[in-house]
This record gives structure tokens, C-alpha cells and sequence, in this order.
């Protein structure tokens, strides 16, 4: 039997290098360029993925300009060059299993100790921008696929791991990639955590535009501090106009999927305005109705949508983001993760009841909760590779994220964050203990050759 934590070890400090490279790009979404949909360093870590593959001796492909994978062809199509671009027509090469990660970041934010685009070692501890997601991971997976090319090791069947560019921003990649490529015929995502994930809750992102006088709004500025539907944001702040006094919150950043792990800059600014005699009264009333509908109120209970089932808890509610939207309108964004038995349309029916007077709702984001065999034979199997690898149980789990498996047939997530650990990925300081990743190399090679291998 292959020692995968022998390999890991011995193999550790050149993967370390490699990974370095990958981190010191800054992948964050950008402008569309020739060949860059997604913005050219989003771009130019997919490039640095094709490079290192092609040195290794595996095959590439880059689709739509939107998604790069590294083919490593098993026996099945072994009369195939090694080296040689892969037809798309070929349909040996299009029964694969699926890897699928991502190189794109989240923005770095403020006040990190480390830099964030690179590779900093603390205390065997790793710091960096997309450490946990995803360029540690999927990086991991890429390379232990290398070791156990190195070490002997030739799969039956055909390997692709996908290098994606567009996951923080939607997930637009993973079509451009499906109008040319098949799916994998199973794979997973190592985007979420462990054991197995079968089920994803559904997510759906609303944004409420609430109408006023131009007279009312004119005594606010603009919402001044950094917001996007991934976080919960921290610091936020407002100024009267009529005063000139600046109203500034501060909160505590986590991910939109875990609230409770932050403090939210939207309610703790409601809850200062809806005291403030500056404000109309209906004003002050629409800032007590914000906070007194989710300040702290994470699971639906402020809006009477406190919703649960058995497979997947609670419904998670997040205000993401606040803005002065015109002259006479305030928009409140909203993002629900609801459990796998409930439909997006009994959410919006609640959300739709519990609205302030003169508010609209309109959906911005629908994602449909998805499911899975947990029982299917390939989750068996990465079952008892995570069991024996960590000694811990291994009964597949929901997850309240949203991950590459929604859009890409055939896909779970398999880690990279073990049981206990939540709230990391998007603060600053983004981290990954030294030690979980190289147990996250040592499953993800035991899960390449088990999934790789015929039965």
C-alpha cells in the first residue's frame, strides 16, 4: 500500500515553491481583456497552472478562455501521445473524473499581519489569500497528482483536474467550460470541507429597494465602507448631511454562510440611525424595522422564516450589503442559505410578507439547493479514505456554502476544512495550519488513485 504521508513529506518542500508561485499572484476578478474574461491575473494563474503541468508531463487545455485542466490520460486511452492537445471529439478522454477548483480570490481587504498575495510560514501555520480557498487545496490535488505520477503510480482511468477563474464571482466559468467539454463522469470540489458533502443548501440573494422623499434621503450621505454578498462586512459609515457628524460602525468580518461568527456593520448602523432625530420619522422607523428584523437574528426568527430540517439545520439570513441606491431610494441586500427540503419560493413568500411599508424585493441571485446519493459507491469511497486517514467518523454531511458542485454534473466537496474549523476563508489573515494541509495531500492522492483505479 502507498505511504501517502511518506510521500507527502518527502515531496513537502518543493510543493511549498510551487505554491508560492500560485499565491503571489493576485487573481481578483477584473476587467475583461483579450483572452481574460475574468481579468488578466485571474488569467495569469491559470497560465502558471498550464505551464507547471505541461513541465510534468501532463496534458492541458485551456476552454472558452474561462477554465484551464491538466489531463492526466489513463490505460484506457494510453495509444494517445502524451503530450498531444486533447480533441475535443475524443470521447475516451471525455469519461474522466473531475477535480475542480479554483484559482480566483476574494479582494485582500485591510489590516492583514501578513502579506496577502504570497506565501508566509508562522508557527506552522500558512498565511496568504486563497491559503484555504482555493489555491492551496486544488494546488495540493495538482501536485500529490504529480507525486504519484512520479512514484510509479498509472491510472485506469482518465484524471483531469480544473483550474476555474470565476468562482467568487458566480460561477460564470463552469458554463463556458460546459458548452465545449463534457462533465466528469464523478469528481469532486476540494471547496467546502469534510467528510463528503452530499447536499448544498439553496441559496438565493434578494435585494429589497425601499422608496422615499428626496427630502428624507437628503439628509444622508452615501454608506461609505467595503460590501460584497461574501462577507459579512465590518466597518462600516454615514454622514448627516445637515450636521455634518459622521456615523461609523464597527463590526466583525466573517463569511455571509456564517454570520454568527461576525458582527454585522448593516443592523449596528440601523440600530445608531433609528435613534438619530436628524431622520425623518419614517425613516428612523425603516432603520428599526432593518434592525429589529436581522440585527443578531441570523436564522429567519426576526421575520417569522425561522425554517429547518433534518439533513441540513437551520435557514441562515445575512444582510451583505447597504447603499444610499438614488435621490430617493435605499436598497438592502439579503442572502438566504435555506435548507435542502425547502423551496426558494416559500423563502421569498415569508421575505415577501415581513417587508417594510413601500418596499420592493427583487432576486438577484438563485441557486437551487442540490443532492446526492450519499450511499453512491464513488462516497463510499471517499468515506473510507477520509476515515482512515483521520481516524474520525466519516457520515457524508449538508453544507450551508455554495460550491463548483452546483454547476458542474457529477460533483461533491471534499474538504479542505476539517470538522470545527468555519469562518476563515474571506477575513484577513486567511490561513491553513501547515499540518492540515499536508493531511489534505495525503487524502486527496489516496482519493485520486481510489477513484482512478478500475474497479
Amino acid at each position: 500500500m502507498r505511504n501517502y504521508k511518506e510521500l507527502t513529506e518527502k515531496n513537502w518542500p518543493e510543493f511549498l515553491g510551487v505554491l508560492k508561485q500560485m499565491m503571489q499572484i493576485a487573481s481578483v476578478k477584473g476587467e475583461p481583456a483579450p483572452g481574460a474574461p475574468f481579468g488578466k491575473e485571474p488569467r495569469r494563474g491559470m497560465d502558471l497552472a498550464m505551464a507547471l503541468g505541461q513541465s510534468w508531463g501532463f496534458e492541458t487545455g485551456v476552454v472558452n478562455n474561462a477554465v484551464g485542466y491538466v489531463q492526466w490520460s489513463g490505460k484506457n486511452s494510453a495509444d494517445r501521445h502524451q503530450k498531444k492537445a486533447v480533441a475535443a471529439n475524443d470521447e475516451l478522454d471525455r469519461e474522466y473524473i473531475g477535480i475542480v477548483g479554483h484559482l480566483d480570490v476574494v479582494p485582500a481587504g485591510e489590516d492583514w499581519h501578513f502579506p496577502p498575495f504570497d506565501l508566509t510560514e508562522s508557527d506552522e501555520v500558512l498565511y496568504g489569500r486563497g491559503i484555504l480557498d482555493n489555491k492551496g487545496p486544488i494546488m495540493s490535488c495538482f501536485y500529490g497528482m504529480k507525486v504519484l505520477k512520479d512514484d510509479g503510480f498509472v491510472p485506469d482511468k482518465t484524471l483531469r483536474i480544473l483550474f476555474g477563474t470565476d468562482e467568487e464571482s458566480g460561477m460564470s466559468d463552469i458554463p463556458l467550460y460546459l458548452e465545449q467539454e463534457a462533465p466528469p463522469v464523478f469528481g469532486f470540489t476540494p471547496d467546502c470541507k469534510y467528510p463528503v458533502v452530499y447536499g448544498e443548501r439553496g441559496v438565493v440573494g434578494v435585494t429589497i429597494t425601499t422608496d422615499f422623499e428626496a427630502a428624507e434621503l437628503a439628509e444622508l450621505s452615501e454608506v461609505v465602507g467595503e460590501q460584497n454578498r461574501a462577507s459579512v462586512p465590518d466597518q462600516l459609515s454615514v454622514t448627516l448631511t445637515g450636521t455634518g457628524e459622521t456615523i461609523q460602525v464597527n463590526g466583525k468580518c466573517s463569511p455571509s454562510n456564517a454570520p454568527e461568527l461576525g458582527e454585522n456593520a448593516i443592523t449596528l448602523l440601523a440600530g445608531k440611525l433609528s435613534t438619530c432625530e436628524a431622520l425623518s420619522t419614517r425613516l428612523r422607523a425603516y432603520f428599526s424595522w432593518l434592525y429589529d428584523s436581522f440585527h443578531e437574528k441570523h436564522y429567519g426568527e426576526g421575520i417569522n422564516l425561522a425554517l429547518a430540517d433534518a439533513d441540513s439545520g437551520k435557514l441562515i439570513l445575512t444582510p451583505v450589503t447597504f447603499q444610499k441606491l438614488n435621490d430617493t431610494q435605499l436598497a438592502l441586500s439579503l442572502s438566504f442559505r435555506y435548507p435542502v427540503t425547502v423551496t426558494e419560493a416559500e423563502v421569498i413568500s415569508g421575505m415577501q410578507q415581513a417587508l417594510f411599508e413601500g418596499a420592493h424585493l427583487a432576486v438577484t441571485r438563485s441557486m437551487p439547493g442540490i443532492m446526492k446519493d450519499k450511499e453512491g459507491p464513488e462516497i463510499r469511497k471517499l468515506t473510507a479514505i477520509y476515515e482512515a486517514a483521520t481516524g474520525a467518523d466519516g457520515t457524508p454531511v449538508t453544507t450551508t456554502g455554495g460550491t463548483y458542485a452546483r454547476k458542474m454534473p457529477n460533483i461533491i466537496a471534499f474538504g479542505p476544512s476539517f470538522p470545527g474549523q468555519k469562518g476563515i476563508a474571506h477575513n484577513k489573515d486567511e490561513y491553513m495550519a501547515v499540518a492540515d494541509l499536508k493531511k489534505n495531500m495525503e487524502i486527496y492522492m489516496a482519493a485520486i488513485e481510489a477513484l482512478t483505479r478500475n474497479d
